[in-house]
């Protein structure tokens, strides 16, 4: 009776448990745009490391600050608090022929984008510098001489409603608090990449083409 007895104390403290600085919460959700059409809801809960580690967007942790198990509310995010606005700079077009077929649309490249734009049209550089940031091109159209590539995230530009739910909360360790990020985080599948998916470099495959000329944009 008295081990029964600690652990009814033990769960009673976790159900008590709210959510604050370096504690790792357990989400789920369901996912709509701004006219209610439903983009995702959550098959595992999304998991994360409260208390401005990026782990999810500044306006979900503060709405979650102080909360506890069982919590649910809705919320809509503008562009700027999601996935930011549509950058049409981000956009490329590119000849077909200066890539190896097949190709499809949903296939992915990395490349870097040169803050320099020429009269012609954008020019790319290679990803060798560090302090460039890569980013992930994601083939969206493609035409018989043509192929249209955007590393925008799928949801930019767009106003996002979130349905979450609380379904647990624990104490960080030590070494998650360390490296910033929850042990078993998940995220948002909407446009995730995978950090060990080795992508083609779309600069050194364009710049290999036996057809190289100005980029369109």
């Amino acid at each position: 009776m008295v081990e029964l007895g600690g652990c009814n104390e033990v769960s009673s403290r976790i159900s008590l448990m709210k959510i604050e600085k370096n504690t790792v919460v357990s989400l789920i959700y369901r996912l709509s745009d701004a006219q209610g059409n439903l983009i995702e809801e959550s098959a595992d809960p999304m998991i994360y490391l409260h208390g401005g580690y990026a782990g999810t967007f500044p306006k979900i942790e503060e709405l979650l600050e102080g909360q506890e198990i069982g919590f649910e509310t809705n919320v809509q995010l503008e562009p700027h608090d999601a996935f930011g606005d549509y950058d049409a700079e981000l956009l490329r077009i590119e000849q077909r022929d200066r890539f190896p077929e097949p190709l499809e649309i949903g296939m992915q490249f990395e490349g870097v984008p040169s803050p320099n734009d020429e009269e012609d049209g954008a020019e790319f550089i290679a990803a060798d510098d560090e302090d460039e940031q890569t980013l992930i091109y994601t083939i969206t159209d493609l035409a018989e001489d043509r192929v249209i590539l955007d590393a925008n995230h799928p949801l930019a530009g767009m106003a996002l409603r979130f349905w979450i739910q609380v379904t647990e909360i624990r104490l960080a360790s030590s070494e998650e608090v360390e490296n910033g990020l929850a042990e078993d985080a998940m995220g948002l599948m909407i446009g995730d990449q995978d950090d060990d998916t080795d992508y083609d470099n779309l600069d050194d495959l364009i710049s290999n083409s036996p057809n190289n000329h100005p980029t369109l944009h």
